[in-house]
Order: structure tokens, then C-alpha cells, then sequence
């Protein structure tokens, strides 16, 4: 039994001085196998969505910087703006309404349901224009500073306040992957379509 401890101790120390971090043993052990159920909880899922969309934002960047074809920024900016629409869409028909029942916030969500609006109202603009417009590039820019303000306070503040508030991410978790699956079907079917014209 001594020995397990003192292994447990030096597994410890290793980490601590790879990290310079104090950690414990059951960091280190959660560290080495992350939990499968974490990564597909709500949080989770949102926190990739995120992740994925600033990536397009700064690709996008990178295209108008190079000045890159219309038809390329076009294509890039309906992307952002199709992953964007069934994002809001999850977050306020799932997420939201889960963590307002858990009484998180209620100040917190309102401004999310602004910064929705905003978002919302950009992407049509975007939409109903051509690359080569005046202000296409501007207001996809300004759509990508909205979405970092957005992201920096749900992954800051709302997410850790649903955790603590012990909302059942895992439940929603799944709610949202099977609501996305729809959206994005429709998604697609709708461009196709508008292709198709």
C-alpha cells in the first residue's frame, strides 16, 4: 500500500515539474485518458463549434489580405454563416432555455440573446450580398469580432456557471448533436437547391 502511494507521489512530482503545476494523482490519471463524456457534453460540443468557426473567420482574413477571388470569399463566408445559423439555433433552442430553467444568469442570457440578434441580422446582410459589394469584407470582419466577444463570454462565464449549476450537459450533449444533424441536413439541402436555380 506504501508503495502504490509513493508511486502515486512521484507520478505527481513528474507532472508537476513538466508543468510546473502542483497536481494530484487523479489530475494526472484524467489527464493521460480524457473522459469521452466530457468531450460530448453541451459545453464541449459549443466550445468546437467556436473553435471551428474562428478558425474559418481567420482563414477568411487570410483571403482578403491576399485579395483573394470573390467566388472563394463568397464560398468561405456562407460557410461561417451556415455554421453560424445552426450554432444560434442549438444554443437557443437547446442550451439556453436549459441553462435559464437552471436559474444561471438571467442578465448573462439576455445579452447573449442580443449578441444572437446582431449575429443574426449580419448573416442576412451577408447573405443578400455579392463579395465584390461595398462592406461584404468589413462586415464579415465585424461578424467575426462579434462572434470572439460572444464566444470569450459563453466559454468564460456562462459555461462554467451551467457546470456549477449542475445542468445536465450530457443530456444536452446529445440534444444538440441530434438537433445539429437536422439543421445541417437542411442546410445543405437548401444551398443544394439555391444551386440548382
Amino acid at each position: 500500500m506504501a508503495t502504490a502511494k509513493k508511486a502515486a507521489a512521484k507520478k505527481s512530482g513528474a507532472a508537476k515539474k513538466a508543468t510546473g503545476k502542483k497536481t494530484t494523482g487523479r489530475q494526472t490519471a484524467a489527464r493521460k485518458t480524457p473522459s469521452r463524456a466530457r468531450a460530448s457534453d453541451a459545453t464541449a460540443l459549443l466550445a468546437k463549434d467556436h473553435k471551428d468557426v474562428k478558425a474559418l473567420f481567420k482563414r477568411y482574413e487570410k483571403l482578403v489580405k491576399a485579395e483573394a477571388d470573390s467566388r472563394e470569399r463568397e464560398e468561405l463566408a456562407s460557410q461561417i454563416c451556415e455554421m453560424l445559423t445552426v450554432h444560434t439555433t442549438v444554443e437557443e433552442e437547446i442550451f439556453y432555455p436549459a441553462v435559464r430553467a437552471a436559474q444561471v444568469d438571467a442578465d448573462l442570457l439576455d445579452e447573449a440573446a442580443v449578441e444572437h440578434a446582431s449575429a443574426k441580422d449580419l448573416i442576412e446582410q451577408i447573405r443578400s450580398m455579392e463579395p465584390d459589394d461595398d462592406l461584404y469584407d468589413a462586415k464579415v470582419t465585424v461578424l467575426g469580432e462579434y462572434v470572439n466577444h460572444h464566444v470569450e463570454e459563453e466559454e468564460g462565464q456562462m459555461f462554467p456557471k451551467a457546470r456549477r449549476a449542475k445542468v445536465d450537459l450530457e443530456g444536452l450533449g446529445e440534444q444538440i448533436k441530434e438537433r445539429k444533424q437536422a439543421l445541417q441536413s437542411s442546410e445543405a439541402a437548401t444551398s443544394g437547391s439555391a444551386l440548382a436555380m
